[in-house]
């Protein structure tokens, strides 16, 4: 919930909650597995995603949804420290359809992980999300960061494309 309240609420693209939901059930209608991946913190000095907080529970709209295997993860890329690569492989899974949050972190860095081992990617570009970011190095608008993201992402690790056109390729 952490993405929806607070320093890290998600502001671009506007309705993107909705349209991951609207993968979800697709991917529901049609038989394809739903892998929900949960953000833990990897210290409990970080304010954010800390197991059992609120902040770190699902969204109740994907808790109704439910979901075939559920990934608690403490980095950006979902492989990493988990079982995932093992999961997707004992269930015959070629290809991955990527949404949710951070656009930029781990939804980027999971799609470069599924590609570098060899799945197909599906970046659902409009079920992906974030917000304007500003450290020591500058400072990115949500939107610029967002399209960035897509753009190389298409270039050469994934497929970018809506949940609409995703959801009329499945079945």
């Amino acid at each position: 919930m952490d993405y929806f309240s607070g320093p890290m609420t998600v502001t671009y693209p506007q309705g993107s909650f909705e349209r991951i939901l609207q993968a979800v059930d697709a991917a529901k209608i049609a038989g394809v597995p739903v892998v929900m991946i949960q953000h833990t913190a990897s210290r409990p000095t970080l304010k954010l995603f800390q197991t059992g907080s609120e902040g770190w529970q699902l969204h109740p709209g994907l808790v109704r949804r439910g979901w075939d295997h559920l990934i608690e993860k403490t980095l950006a890329g979902s492989f990493t420290g988990t079982d995932l690569d093992e999961w997707l492989k004992a269930h015959d899974i070629g290809t991955v359809a990527i949404c949710g949050y951070m656009t930029q972190m781990c939804c980027d860095t999971t799609a470069r992980q599924a590609q570098h081992l060899g799945y197909a990617v599906e970046f659902l570009g409009d079920a992906t999300g974030t917000l304007d970011f500003s450290n020591d190095a500058g400072s990115v608008k949500a939107e610029e960061l967002h399209r960035a993201v897509l753009v190389t992402q298409n270039w050469g690790f994934s497929r970018v494309m809506t949940v609409e056109r995703w959801a009329a390729g499945l079945g």
